[in-house]
Formats: structure tokens, C-alpha cells, sequence
């Protein structure tokens, strides 16, 4: 009985320590394809931003017409790398070019991060690759008012 108290105290203090290894990597991969995608967006550099994106990406935004209608602006990897190359975010101001990444969620091979910018917030959903990088697959932002 003693045996199996202090196998299972043991394991107790193990796990948590596994446990944290792993997720500091995922959080380093994490944070690494947000600054990627926001420093990439700020230097106009397209290769940047491209290594940040899953190739299935899909940026969000609803947006009112004058009418008072609303629709969804959908960006894919490819506008979004597009417009990254042709100038992007260049012209940000250096103190105003925000790169503010809070981790929010990570479960297994999916994240939720929320990514403070210069006029906007957005959350990012990413998914581990098999060889372990992060790819943002999903962006919803919003422009702050």
C-alpha cells in the first residue's frame, strides 16, 4: 500500500512538469506564427506572413453598409499575402505598431489567441501541423472605435 501511495505521489509531481515542457514549446510555436503574421504584416514581407498562415485560411470581419445592412468580408491566405507584398501595414508608425499576443487557449492541436494591433484586435485560431508548427487557419478582427 505504502508502494502504491508514493508511485502515485510521484507521478503526481511528474506530470505537471512533462506537462509544462510541452506546452512551453507549443506556447514558443504559438506566439512565433503571431509575430510572424503581425511583424510580417508591419515589414510588407510576404514570406513572412505566408510562413504564418495555413493555406485554408480564412480572416473575418463584419462590416455595416450605409443602409445599415451587414455582411462578412472574407480574406483568404493568399489576399492576405498579396496585400502584405504590395506595402501591408508599412506605413503603420514604428509607436503605433502594436504586437500585443495573449495566448487564450491551447487543447491538444488547436489554440485561440487574441492579438492587440495598431487599430484592430484579432483572434486567431491556429492548428499544430504533424511536424509541429503552428498555422494560423482562422482569423476573426475587429477595428477598435
Amino acid at each position: 500500500m505504502l508502494r502504491l501511495r508514493l508511485s502515485i505521489v510521484a507521478l503526481a509531481l511528474v506530470l505537471p512538469a512533462l506537462a509544462h515542457a510541452q506546452s512551453a514549446a507549443d506556447s514558443a510555436g504559438i506566439r512565433q506564427a503571431a509575430l510572424d503574421y503581425i511583424e510580417g504584416w508591419y515589414a510588407a514581407d510576404g514570406d513572412r506572413m505566408a510562413r504564418a498562415l495555413h493555406p485554408e485560411l480564412a480572416k473575418r470581419i463584419q462590416n455595416i453598409d450605409p443602409q445599415g445592412r451587414y455582411w462578412i468580408r472574407d480574406m483568404t491566405a493568399s489576399e492576405l499575402v498579396r496585400g502584405t507584398r504590395a506595402g501591408g501595414g508599412s506605413q503603420t508608425p514604428a509607436e503605433q505598431r502594436r504586437r500585443d499576443v495573449h495566448i487564450l487557449d491551447v487543447f491538444q492541436n488547436a489554440a485561440s489567441v487574441r492579438l492587440d494591433a495598431s487599430t484592430w484586435i484579432d483572434y486567431l485560431h491556429l492548428v499544430r501541423q504533424p511536424d509541429g508548427r503552428w498555422l494560423i487557419v482562422n482569423v476573426l478582427w475587429e477595428v477598435r472605435r
